[in-house]
């Protein structure tokens, strides 16, 4: 058994005062770095949008922040610009131990796709290749932590769980955005009806 640590989007616009900020999420810093020695393997999953993504607000003259439409057939939340390629917002968080990181993910690359989770786009038409990665590193459990809980924790630990890994979500690090009250105990029912243990120590 080997168990492998998922950091999703620790990164700038996801913490005051970014472009998309999760409540209190500059907190789950300090838990990553804590207890990275303790993983074999540390990965990182990065949102990397184009300027002209399609999930953004910005996109659609029509639509305000937070407002759900229809993107390529999927329902899509309007999100204000964020995490565009190369941007300060883009980079990972200042004090977070990037150097007990092996691997980042980049995802969300494509303009017409958004991608919470950190293996797949939200289509599933698209890998990012952590699966592979993680597979070919003798990996078979993951704990995920990170921003935010009722987004990209979610999806990517139910992606985990589809693919076989066994998954659980660390709670201690995660934050989440809660668009609609009830959101993060929404995202952790249905993870745990799908598998995943959630770790609330």
């Amino acid at each position: 058994m080997k168990r492998a640590l998922i950091l999703v989007d620790l990164q700038n616009d996801f913490v005051a005062p970014g472009a998309l900020p999760v409540p209190a999420g500059i907190e789950v810093v300090a838990f990553a770095n804590a207890v990275m020695p303790n993983y074999q393997l540390v990965v990182a999953t990065q949102d990397w949008h184009p300027a002209d993504h399609l999930s953004f607000a910005s996109q659609h003259p029509e639509l305000r922040v937070g407002q759900t439409f229809l993107l390529n057939g999927l329902p899509q939340i309007a999100w204000p610009d964020h995490c565009v390629q190369g941007s300060e917002g883009a980079k990972l968080i200042e004090g977070l131990a990037q150097n007990g990181i092996q691997k980042i993910f980049q995802k969300g690359t494509d303009r017409e796709l958004d991608s919470y989770s950190g293996f797949f786009d939200n289509g599933h038409q698209k890998e990012t290749g952590m699966g592979v990665y993680l597979t070919e590193n003798d990996v078979t459990d993951v704990d995920v932590m990170g921003l935010a809980t009722d987004y990209c924790v979610r999806y990517t630990t139910l992606d985990a769980i589809q693919l076989g890994f066994r998954t659980r979500v660390l709670l201690r690090g995660c934050r989440g955005v809660e668009l609609a009250a009830g959101d993060i105990d929404q995202a952790l029912a249905e993870m745990a009806r799908a598998g995943v243990d959630i770790v609330r120590t």
